[in-house]
């Protein structure tokens, strides 16, 4: 079974940067005033989502 990926709330992103600046990856990028994950650069160890202050960040299956 596949790890589960990162998954950004486009309507609840506030586009503070916090997941990108975290992200030891660099699976995310702005695009549209709103954070998206690149699910092929996402390793799964969910630092982005620990860090969103609102919880903007789920984990979704793959």
């Amino acid at each position: 079974m596949a790890k589960p990926k990162a998954f950004v709330k486009k309507e609840k992103c506030l586009a503070c940067g916090g997941c990108i600046s975290v992200c030891p990856q660099d699976a995310l990028l702005m695009r549209s005033s709103k954070a998206v994950v690149n699910r092929e650069q996402c390793n799964s160890c969910s630092i982005c989502i620990k860090t969103c202050p609102i919880g903007a960040i789920i984990w979704e299956a793959t």
